[in-house]
């Protein structure tokens, strides 16, 4: 699975950093490291939305405050099948 994260400047003003940082903690504490690529893009033209973040190819939106939720339902439950 690969999940990017944009790190331009409207998202990172939106929390880009924060969310990277959380991701990169829960892959770890779930042992997802051999199964999770985690990397970082610049603009994907959605600024509006974001912190923009697609998992293998499929846009999502999230923030500092949903990231924890985002790992549970589209990361870790997808893993998990």
């Amino acid at each position: 699975m690969k999940i990017t994260v944009c790190i331009g400047s409207s998202c990172h003003i939106k929390g880009s950093r924060q969310v990277v940082e959380t991701l990169q903690r829960l892959v770890a504490e779930n042992g997802l490291g051999d199964r999770v690529e985690l990397a970082g893009t610049f603009c994907m033209g959605k600024c509006q939305q974001g912190v923009c973040v697609t998992v293998d190819d499929e846009f999502y939106s999230v923030s500092p405050d949903t990231v924890d939720d985002f790992f549970d339902k589209h990361v870790k439950a997808k893993l998990a099948v």
